[in-house]
């Protein structure tokens, strides 16, 4: 699929032309995993219709009486198969009329037999060809998605069985239940080849640079759902709010933890934060595009920002396949982190470059703010953070719309791919 540039996220919808017809996007996951949210908001995204399971047929199954389905809920009755090929087939059915007149639309179902591929999934892709599904997975922490189940109270949820965790024998777009809706909607857009806007008028093409100082988490290894999990994880273990944390993203671990608690737990709490975050990166992938413009950048003339520590940082580098540069700034290095731009003002001068030369890469405010501070020009990724609040110089989707050019002796200059 060919990609398109025109769709601004924060901007309004994409038009017509922007979105490949027909698209077929099937949202599958376990009960609790946040699918239906997904599905709505990709659907609000794409202005496609909306087809989920429990939508088109829970309120009939429910209405009948438990005689009819053999005793019992529906969900447990001696004629679940038969029970689950029906919904199926009238799910199937809705989504290929909805597909034959508008030309896109998003289903919404668990999908578990569908992603072990085989007739399940043929079955699938027949009834919405000539469209060849789009198919995003959401899974997450077996234990959240069970309190999520507990917590909405579904009547249903009383009925299930207990399934394990599928492993998709078919190409997916997976998506983290940790994340937000909107993190989650910024991975699947661009997935989908829908891409927000590269403004190719933009000042910060006609510059010069020296070096490009990148941040990590969330710029050049997609960690935000290991950084939530870690986090959401400390915060139960110390009872502390998930709310502070989220509006204090970027910040340094030590940063946070002195919010939120005494100084006499510091050393504990940094530790035990510290052992979440290396054990749980593990699975990361790079950035969209982030391993090729950081490798398109030579090695004299780049570096590493980082709020996180020496053993988070390294076990995240290693985790998403990249190599240790020589300036690696972490929070160990300075006495105060982002937003404060003493981290890249270390960086410029271990690089032996002036800071107003130097082009960061970064994905949160602080990180933005201290950059700024520093007198660097500034890209923002999205995915991490809303929109509105990334005033850099430049907003791409991801850095393969960017590329990296070496200009006169040993100069930078920024450009469109």
């Amino acid at each position: 699929m060919t990609p398109v540039t025109c769709y601004v996220y924060g901007g309004g919808m994409p038009s017509s032309c922007q979105i490949p017809d027909p698209l077929a996007v099937v949202v599958a996951g376990t009960a609790g995993s946040g699918k239906s949210t997904l599905g709505r908001a990709i659907a609000e995204s794409l202005r496609a219709p909306l087809v989920d399971l429990d939508s088109v047929t829970t309120p009939l199954l429910d209405a009948l009486p438990e005689d009819a389905l053999g005793g019992g809920h529906w969900l447990t009755s001696p004629h679940a198969p038969a029970i689950r090929a029906g919904r199926y087939a009238a799910l199937l059915a809705t989504a290929a009329d909805a597909l034959a007149t508008a030309g896109r639309v998003v289903i919404v179902a668990p999908f578990t037999a569908e992603l072990s591929g085989g007739a399940d999934w043929q079955a699938l892709v027949a009834a919405l060809a000539p469209a060849e599904p789009r198919v995003v997975h959401v899974d997450g922490d077996p234990a959240v998605l069970a309190s999520r189940r507990t917590a909405r109270g579904a009547s249903r949820d009383a009925h299930r069985r207990d399934v394990a965790p599928v492993a998709p024998a078919i190409p997916v777009i997976a998506v983290d239940a940790e994340l937000s809706t909107a993190q989650q909607l910024a991975r699947v857009l661009p997935a989908l080849g829908i891409r927000r806007a590269v403004d190719a008028g933009a000042e910060i093409f006609r510059r010069e640079f020296d070096a490009v100082l990148f941040d990590l988490d969330g710029t050049l290894v997609d960690s935000t759902a290991s950084v939530v999990r870690s986090w959401r994880r400390f915060a139960e273990h110390f009872d502390v709010s998930m709310q502070a944390l989220h509006a204090n993203h970027g910040q340094p671990a030590r940063t946070l933890v002195g919010l939120l608690l005494p100084a006499h737990r510091h050393a504990e709490a940094l530790a035990h934060v510290t052992d979440l975050e290396v054990r749980d990166a593990v699975g990361l992938h790079p950035i969209r595009g982030a391993d090729v413009f950081f490798d398109a950048v030579p090695a004299d003339r780049r570096a590493i920002v980082t709020s996180g520590s020496v053993p988070i940082a390294t076990a995240r580098l290693a985790a998403a396949g990249y190599d240790r540069p020589a300036v690696f700034v972490t929070v160990d290095d300075v006495v105060n982190g982002k937003p404060d731009p003493e981290p890249f003002l270390l960086a410029a001068e271990r690089l032996g470059v002036d800071p107003s030369r130097c082009l960061v890469v970064e994905d949160a405010p602080a990180g933005i703010a201290a950059a700024r501070a520093a007198g660097c020009a500034v890209i923002a990724l999205t995915g991490t953070t809303a929109e509105e609040e990334l005033t850099a110089d430049l907003v791409v989707d991801g850095l393969d719309v960017l590329r990296i050019e070496a200009i006169g002796a040993g100069g930078l200059r920024l450009a469109p791919a």
